[in-house]
């Protein structure tokens, strides 16, 4: 069996279309598990059409999905944000990498969709990721490994993503399944995503003192090399390039913002000093 996490609050302009493609999987022995944080809307009602497994969890993300590992009876889990939809054959194509390596974990392709501009950019974005391992994280986890290390860190918020899979790296290795998971931020707007982007690193200054190794190639928004392996992109598409470059100073300014209101001036520029000769 294989088993869904998805982690929701005020979702239920997407928990349909998630669910869906989840039961429309080529592999068939799933079980889906909702784990929602205190929806103020229609979310654990509509879920509810899907599956019975729905449960109220908090305060955060992290928590949320380790609640979801703990109710699950899957041999593997794939965590999800309720945003997603999977294509027929992600967890068919996940469990036969599983079976024919010594993979404990995988990362599995994304592609932003939706037909908005901002939509577009951030697709423009996260094609440049595809393949680098300092950015993308793993989603689809052997069961008992998660379990081995703790699953998520509840004292991290946005960084959880990359915490855990660096973990396990550290003692087993990591793959990829084939199919890919489509990120659907047509409702996504430039103020949210700034407000975002202030909120994550609010947040990652435990982060930062957990893995200062990683702080220069994930916490370095402006100049990571994905921008100078890809860019041709930038001259084929030179309007969606240019927007991105501007809304990404935009969400840097908005990142360091963010993280000196959590941790102060002096050491906002210690970790700029950590950072130096690291640039990527």
């Amino acid at each position: 069996m294989i088993s869904v996490i998805i982690a929701t609050k005020n979702e239920e302009a997407n928990i349909a279309r998630i669910s869906t493609s989840i039961k429309n999987q080529t592999y068939t022995n799933i079980e889906i598990i909702v784990v929602d944080n205190n929806s103020t809307d229609a979310t654990k009602e509509i879920a509810r059409k899907y599956t019975s497994n729905v449960y109220n969890k908090g305060p955060e993300r992290s928590a949320q999905r380790n609640y979801g590992v703990q109710k699950s009876k899957g041999m593997y889990v794939l965590i999800l944000d309720a945003d997603m939809e999977l294509q027929k054959d992600v967890v068919a194509s996940g469990v036969d990498v599983f079976v024919k390596t010594h993979h404990k974990a995988l990362v599995v392709p994304e592609k932003t969709v939706g037909d908005s501009f901002l939509s577009k950019v951030r697709a423009f974005e996260r094609a440049m990721y595809v393949g680098d391992s300092t950015i993308e994280v793993a989603r689809f986890f052997d069961r008992k490994v998660f379990n081995e290390f703790g699953g998520y860190d509840t004292a991290l918020t946005g960084a959880e993503d990359y915490d855990l899979p660096h973990r396990i790296s550290k003692k087993y290795t990591i793959g990829r399944a084939t199919d890919w998971v489509l990120h659907h931020e047509q409702q996504l707007t430039h103020f949210k995503q700034l407000k975002k982007k202030y909120y994550y690193a609010s947040k990652s200054a435990l982060y930062a003192k957990k893995h200062p190794e990683l702080v220069a190639t994930q916490g370095n928004m402006l100049f990571r090399r994905a921008y100078v392996r890809h860019w041709r992109s930038f001259l084929i598409h030179p309007v969606l390039g240019m927007s991105f470059v501007i809304i990404r100073i935009a969400e840097a300014t908005a990142a360091v913002l963010g993280y000196i209101s959590a941790v102060g001036v002096r050491e906002f520029v210690r970790t700029l000093i950590s950072m130096k000769g690291n640039i990527v």
